[in-house]
């Protein structure tokens, strides 16, 4: 067996997590105030809330009430109403006053006069596949109560800081805030993690097996390499046979279709970024023959590479 250190769930699961801002928004409200945010493709909705207390609906389910300290989750960039202490109207937050300092950052007022409350909102993008593979791993909503969280001390002391610099705004204060939402996002994924059930399965599960966790990463870290079940199975110090009806149980799915999927959601995001060649793309996740890189690839994506190039969406891994 190759002498590869198995690298630990968690860092496989959050190493590619590069975020992009699609806007972040310190927001002033007092109550009454209400709000709706839209469902976006691609997109995580979060929520900070720095001081008061606010309910969040979505998408029609079962309303959470979060308090200060706490943070919101909504995955899968769902559509979702939120107000304060009591139910109010919720007109669409892009058509509340806002005060822009930046494409990505602007600081909303809201409300009726009363009680304040100050929560950070904002949406973010995730840029890599196996980033994106995480997401559409999670729960449609994610509540995060830090005083209770397995990384209590971590989020909380992030949170009063990202309060401080939201109460009393500094030149630089839209990268600090960003920046700190960001990490904070990074600690609730964590802290979901840690603690819940349902990650102990699917691709997460797989990801803390130590055999197929291993040949997942070594997956992920050389997708041009030559792979066969063999060789994987050798980085697991499996069986080939063993190792393939495991990975099969634990990931849904067969080891090679795995790293087909793999490389060409890899060869989508290159496409998109780059103006680089189809030919030379084809041959950073592994293929020789431009002919059958777009072939795996029509088969995987639904598209040709060169169509693919110009779609707006990316597809979901």
């Amino acid at each position: 067996m190759t002498d590869h250190r198995f690298v630990p769930p968690i860092n496989e699961a959050l190493r590619f997590v590069q975020m992009s801002g699609i806007f972040y928004c310190p927001s002033n409200l007092t109550e009454p105030w209400g709000l709706t945010l839209p469902a976006m493709d691609n997109c995580m909705w979060f929520h900070v809330v720095t001081e008061g207390e606010c309910t969040v609906e979505v998408d029609g389910s079962e309303p959470r009430t979060v308090g200060t300290g706490d943070l919101i989750l909504v995955p899968h960039g769902l559509g979702h109403r939120a107000w304060g202490k009591e139910e109010a109207p919720t007109p669409l937050v892009f058509d509340l006053p806002h005060e822009y300092f930046g494409e990505h950052y602007a600081v909303m007022t809201h409300g009726g006069g009363g009680d304040p409350a100050h929560i950070v909102c904002g949406g973010i993008r995730f840029e890599h596949p196996a980033a994106r593979h995480l997401i559409d791993s999670l729960p449609s909503l994610i509540h995060i109560e830090a005083n209770r969280s397995v990384r209590s001390d971590w989020i909380r002391s992030t949170l009063e800081l990202l309060a401080e610099e939201t109460r009393n705004p500094r030149p630089g204060s839209e990268a600090v805030i960003s920046r700190l939402c960001d990490i904070v996002i990074i600690q609730a994924i964590r802290s979901w993690i840690d603690t819940n059930r349902a990650a102990q399965t699917g691709w997460l599960g797989a990801l803390q097996d130590e055999q197929v966790g291993a040949a997942i990463g070594r997956i992920h870290a050389d997708p041009s390499h030559p792979w066969t079940v063999a060789l994987l199975a050798d980085e697991a110090a499996m069986s080939r046979s063993a190792f393939a009806a495991r990975f099969t149980d634990l990931v849904g799915e067969s080891a090679m279709k795995y790293v087909t999927r793999w490389r060409m959601h890899l060869a989508l995001d290159i496409l998109r970024e780059t103006d680089r060649t189809i030919a030379s793309v084809a041959k950073e996740v592994g293929y020789d023959s431009e002919a059958a890189f777009s072939r795996a690839f029509k088969r995987v994506i639904g598209s040709t590479p060169r169509a693919a190039r110009h779609q707006p969406e990316r597809a979901t891994f």
